[in-house]
């Protein structure tokens, strides 16, 4: 007997400070305005999607000292901008990247539980830790933690958030008119923690939320993470959005849910994808290509290229050979709070590769570059798309996928006109919203409904 087909969850990721967006493209607009916002999510909750994500970035990137200005785009606020899409919505989930290392559960849990209650079931956390001390000159705790303390501290936190959301148990509001009496328990929303990370008390000052507490997202993918993960989150962001790659991540993080009581349905696991379309399927890789050569144009290969060499390479051509001189191997970095530094750990030995590749295939460092870099995980047409995306699903690659267009505001809309369609069609993808919270949409248990499944037993 075959397995029955799978439903696929899409979300969509308003592109934040990458080279993914092309904002130089005419077809941009703002990623700031509210318009931008808006339009986005309206899209998105037109096509029926699950979520919004929004990324979090606490520091501009630099290069040399000087703010990297190829990727500039600006980074509002999470919970202003959730909170005003709370208002111009209506079913699409709001989920905010907030960093576990720089703020206080107290506050953290205030605010997911009071954008729960304005969007009536809505909002989800993407929970992340920071892992350099350059983000770190932005708070007061400075510099920042290795990375078995950021865990600690973002276990312990999360664990102390579901605490304050758990205070008030949801029927202790009476508002009694004829009495006057407005609480059934005066001590409502009481907590006591007291950890290695946190040492707290007092009174939560927000009743229950719809969905009890937020939804939880985990973006780590070392072992750490994906432990953090299968222990504590709802959703899982992987980067793994290809076959193999994706179904052996897929495979390990599933299986390390039972230890913790867990079944394989509790946890997502949603990558990350980018996409091009086009009407058929040799315009779209025509399209793809032409993408890539915008996402990076010279001025961004060599500013990629100095990720791994460590030096100023402003005097090269970027249509020319790779430098002959080696990395710079130490503990400052040219490149400052971009995270894919750490996906260099060896320098030298990256060069070596790198330079292997460029003279077998007769490559600039914009051709390195551009084909060594993250490709588009879905070119087609509509068709094509949509038929990958399912096949990819029911593979086990993925329970679905955040997309990330490279437009931003518009480019979400063709795929919403084309490609949801036909998923629809298969049957694989939602025709109406059927519940009205985010847990609804991912399919996810509420959480006094897993109490008092553990009370029973």
């Amino acid at each position: 007997m075959s397995k029955p087909l799978k439903q696929i969850h899409l979300a969509a990721h308003f592109p934040g400070v990458n080279n993914t967006t092309v904002w130089s493209d005419p077809a941009a607009g703002s990623h700031i305005e509210f318009s931008s916002f808006t339009h986005f999510a309206k899209t998105a909750e037109r096509a029926r999607f699950d979520f919004l994500f929004l990324a979090e970035g606490l520091r501009l990137r630099e290069q040399g000292g000087k703010i990297y200005d190829l990727d500039v785009v600006g980074r509002p606020d999470t919970f202003t901008v959730l909170a005003a899409l709370a208002a111009v919505t209506d079913h699409l989930g709001l989920t905010g990247t907030i960093n576990s290392t720089f703020n206080e559960p107290y506050e953290v849990a205030r605010q997911f539980a009071s954008l729960d209650h304005l969007s009536g079931g809505r909002a989800a956390w993407n929970v992340v830790t920071s892992w350099d001390a350059f983000t770190g000159e932005n708070f007061r705790r400075g510099g920042f933690l290795p990375q078995d303390e950021r865990y600690a501290r973002a276990k312990e936190f999360l664990a102390t958030a579901n605490e304050l959301f758990d205070s008030w148990h949801g029927d202790e509001i009476l508002a009694d008119q004829a009495t006057g009496t407005f609480l059934s328990d005066a001590r409502a929303g009481s907590f006591v923690h007291k950890g290695p990370q946190f040492d707290i008390h007092g009174q939560f000052n927000v009743p229950r939320s719809p969905q009890g507490r937020p939804v939880v997202f985990q973006a780590g993918e070392s072992d750490e993470g994906r432990e953090f993960a299968a222990s504590a989150a709802d959703a899982i962001f992987s980067r793994y959005a290809t076959l193999d790659a994706g179904q052996a991540f897929y495979t390990d993080v599933k299986s390390r849910l039972a230890k913790y009581g867990r079944r394989p349905e509790d946890l997502l696991i949603l990558p990350a994808a980018s996409f091009v379309l086009g009407d058929t399927d040799a315009e779209a890789e025509e399209i793809a290509h032409q993408v890539r050569r915008q996402q990076v144009s010279g001025a961004t290969a060599l500013r990629h290229l100095e990720f791994v060499w460590n030096r100023d390479l402003s005097s090269y051509d970027p249509e020319g050979p790779l430098p002959d001189v080696d990395p710079l191997v130490g503990e400052e970095h040219i490149s400052r709070g971009r995270a894919q530094v750490r996906m260099y750990r060896d320098p030298l030995a990256i060069a070596r590769e790198w330079r292997e590749l460029a003279e077998a295939n007769k490559w600039s460092i914009r051709d390195l570059v551009i084909n060594t870099g993250n490709r588009q995980t879905f070119v087609g047409s509509p068709a094509t798309v949509a038929r990958t995306i399912n096949d990819f699903v029911q593979a086990d690659v993925s329970d679905g996928f955040i997309l990330v267009p490279h437009i931003t505001p518009g480019g979400l809309d063709a795929f919403a006109d084309t490609v949801v369609p036909l998923l629809q069609e298969q049957g694989v993808f939602r025709t109406e919203y059927e519940g009205t919270t985010l847990r609804d949409h991912l399919g996810l248990a509420h959480p006094d409904e897993k109490r008092s499944e553990r009370v029973a037993s």
